[in-house]
């Protein structure tokens, strides 16, 4: 399923927090947004989750106007994992993961209990089945809620910063595990080199802007980093994947 985001502007309490966004997740692509703080990537994410309806433009799925769909049809194609979750759900991790199926059909059913196991087995969170979300620590709740978002099948997946809480070894497993679950994903990530390991493409958004799109080796470049992050980057390759890593220093003191 393709993603397409066509000139979205959102304004809230009078300010402009995102201007004229073009954004294209082709299908079973693995999309990065990356940006400094503040830079309008969670604002964008929620008007595609539908928390937030642009104030101009639209977010399409296939063609298809999202915010002129049933919620429930959605809820069947597009899954999300927000950044920070307010709510402390007072239930078991069992639960918790088998609302991922609410969308589809009866969450008591063998099929989707057994969608539901296997999504908690993927994510390292089975043995916490029986155990209450609220007593979990971040980065076990943190997969807690990515099992749910893969028990719903979603045909797109939308992540802001999926890594929190998360240690290097769970990080690198989630992302992997996502890319390949085989979803159309829109991701925000914080980290540089875990998005130039596992993106496709990455758009650079900065003060609510698109300033670079491509591919991580073309756009992952110093003078992008000096001019949109602040830090000198110096370019390395990945013994291992090729994938392009950075090495971060302060720029020098400008005289």
């Amino acid at each position: 399923m393709r993603l397409d985001i066509d000139d979205v502007t959102i304004e809230t309490a009078g300010a402009r927090l995102v201007e004229h966004i073009d954004l294209t997740v082709d299908s079973g692509a693995f999309v990065g947004l990356v940006g400094p703080n503040g830079s309008g990537k969670s604002t964008l994410l929620r008007s595609v989750y539908r928390a937030l309806r642009p104030s101009g433009g639209v977010v399409r799925l296939d063609g298809d106007d999202l915010h002129a769909m049933d919620p429930r049809a959605t809820a069947r194609s597009l899954a999300a994992l927000p950044q920070e979750s307010s709510a402390e759900f007072d239930f078991t991790v069992a639960e918790v993961v088998a609302m991922g199926r609410l969308p589809h059909r009866d969450r008591t059913a063998a099929a989707d209990r057994e969608i539901c196991a296997r999504a908690m087995e993927r994510t390292g969170v089975a043995h916490l089945a029986g155990r209450g979300f609220p007593g979990l620590s971040g980065g076990e709740k943190q997969r807690v809620l990515i099992a749910r978002a893969l028990a719903q099948q979603p045909r797109v997946l939308v992540l802001d910063e999926p890594t929190n809480h998360l240690d290097i070894a769970h990080q690198l497993d989630v992302l992997a595990l996502v890319r390949d679950s085989g979803p159309t994903v829109l991701a925000a990530l914080h980290d540089l080199n875990l998005a130039a390991a596992h993106c496709d493409v990455l758009y650079v958004i900065d003060g609510g802007r698109i300033v670079a799109s491509g591919p991580p080796h073309d756009v992952l470049g110093p003078a992008l980093l000096a001019e949109v992050f602040g830090v000198r980057a110096h370019v390395v390759r990945h013994p291992g994947t090729n994938a392009v890593q950075l090495l971060f220093d302060l720029l020098p003191p400008t005289t």
